[in-house]
């Protein structure tokens, strides 16, 4: 599979775009004005303990103040899936005080009203391994397979680690094959940046951003780019200088694949991607069979209607709504990356009487979220024909990043009719004409509601004057959208 990266740089603005066999998959921005939070660790004052929610409110120098749950703070027993030795979560005024100053990072950013999410539970990383300063166990990424390679990496870190920081370590995906030397360089240069963070706490005053995670180019670099990446162009010599750089110093296999695009043509009009980013943020989603998918994203939950459209099948309509699921599944996959959808997400095939065509349809989508960066859990087909599944989320989804809230509808994605209007309209001039002596009603619509005014309600409107005795009149407001 070709697999590119092509980055686009403005002052105010950072794209970086996944686009596999000429199709984009992933855009990531990044405002200068707004980045993002996550990774980042500060040295906060607890500001509120509610023991109702086992949760406190963390000042750590935002405008809202951040969450801390008592559970990231001490879990449970054993060992997570990353390796973190866990507790049993004891209650949360137990563990925190209010005005008690404490280290958090941040592990989701702000989204919508709610603040960032915290936990002390801090993680480091390089571009082999995650360090974890509060644990000493030593895990392997699931996605390296092999028990050999698995045994060796541990043994590797096992053996080095003691003379650098003596902490918790994960060995990423891309430490896989990775030398002893590329291994002690990533051990020595967590030590190095741990001994800063640690100065930095001891010194600096509650409030204040203590480590900052990488901007999103150098970001994607450490986390994203792997070997099936065949190109990362940019379109900003600066920024090319700065990847190669890095590149040459901590993934040298990647540094010859770094180009500069200095071409006339904007670098995301190569593959449409303009085109569609302004897709991804409609509500429907056309299928190549002529069915179409049907996304709506609400502060709770994502939901996404699954319909054969146009499509009309050449055999039966149960093998027609088979192939429509299966073409779906695909694209479902396609659309949470792009749109950066997290949280819980329900998604609604189309109805199958045979098991084996339920059976095929879910395996499709399992495996075409394998290539998902964000881990993600799928359910079996309910009852009701739903597939429930959950999407982690870390970041503010395409949508709330690039728009806002309707101030017409207040995010409702509707408007009423004209006819509704016309009738609100009748039952205010009402209202007026009992509180005003005025000589006559002046009324401002917008264009659509004075068209049916005059037309097919002007017999109400006439009614209506008879009945005040007053004239109405009305002008069109073209700022009215209805």
């Amino acid at each position: 599979m070709s697999e590119e990266l092509l980055i686009n740089i403005t002052p105010h603005e950072t794209r970086v775009a996944t686009v596999e066999n000429g199709v984009l998959q992933e855009v990531h921005i990044e405002r200068a004005r707004r980045r993002g939070l996550v990774g980042n660790i500060y040295k906060g004052r607890v500001s509120r303990v509610l023991p109702g929610m086992q949760a406190a409110f963390v000042d750590i120098g935002l405008e809202r103040t951040a969450f801390l749950h008592a559970s990231d703070i001490l879990s449970e027993s054993a060992a997570d899936e990353n390796g973190r030795e866990r507790r049993a979560v004891e209650e949360i005024d137990k563990l925190v005080r209010e005005k008690q100053e404490i280290v958090v990072q941040v592990v989701k950013d702000p989204l919508g009203t709610k603040g960032a999410r915290l936990t002390t539970h801090l993680s480091i990383p390089a571009r082999f391994l995650v360090l974890m300063p509060d644990c000493q166990h030593i895990g392997v990424s699931q996605k390296i397979e092999g028990d050999a390679e698995r045994q060796r990496l541990k043994g590797i870190i096992s053996e080095w680690a003691p003379q650098y920081v003596e902490g918790g370590y994960i060995l990423r995906t891309a430490a896989e094959g990775a030398n002893e030397e590329a291994l002690r360089k990533d051990l020595e240069f967590l030590a190095k940046l741990w001994a800063a963070i640690t100065e930095r706490v001891a010194n600096e005053p509650a409030g204040s951003l203590i480590h900052e995670d990488l901007p999103l180019v150098m970001r994607t670099m450490r986390d994203l780019v792997d070997c099936e990446i065949e190109k990362v162009r940019i379109d900003s010599r600066e920024t090319y200088l700065k990847v190669y750089k890095f590149s040459s110093k901590f993934i040298p296999e990647l540094a010859p694949r770094v180009e500069h695009y200095s071409g006339e043509r904007p670098i995301f009009d190569i593959y449409g991607i303009e085109d569609e980013i302004q897709r991804a943020l409609e509500r429907k989603v056309q299928l190549k069979s002529g069915g179409y998918l049907i996304i709506d994203q609400t502060e709770a939950m994502t939901t996404i209607d699954v319909n054969t459209g146009a499509f009309v099948g050449h055999r039966n309509l149960e093998e027609t709504i088979f192939k429509t699921n299966l073409e779906a599944s695909q694209a479902i996959s396609r659309q949470l990356r792009l749109r950066n959808l997290g949280g819980i997400i329900i998604i609604d095939f189309i109805d199958m009487e045979e098991p084996e065509h339920r059976r095929q349809v879910l395996r499709s989508l399992e495996k075409a979220l394998e290539r998902d960066h964000a881990k993600t859990h799928i359910t079996e087909v309910s009852t009701l024909g739903l597939v429930e599944m959950t999407r982690k989320r870390t970041r503010e989804s395409l949508e709330h990043v690039l728009c806002e809230t309707c101030p017409t509808c207040s995010g409702r994605g509707t408007l009423k009719t004209p006819e509704t209007v016309c009738y609100e309209i009748f039952r205010e001039i009402l209202r007026e004409a009992r509180q005003y002596d005025a000589n006559q009603m002046l009324v401002l619509a917008s264009q659509e509601v004075v068209d049916k005014l005059l037309d097919e309600e002007s017999t109400s409107v006439a009614e209506l004057e008879e009945f005040i005795g007053r004239p109405v009149k009305f002008q069109v407001e073209y700022l009215y959208t209805q």
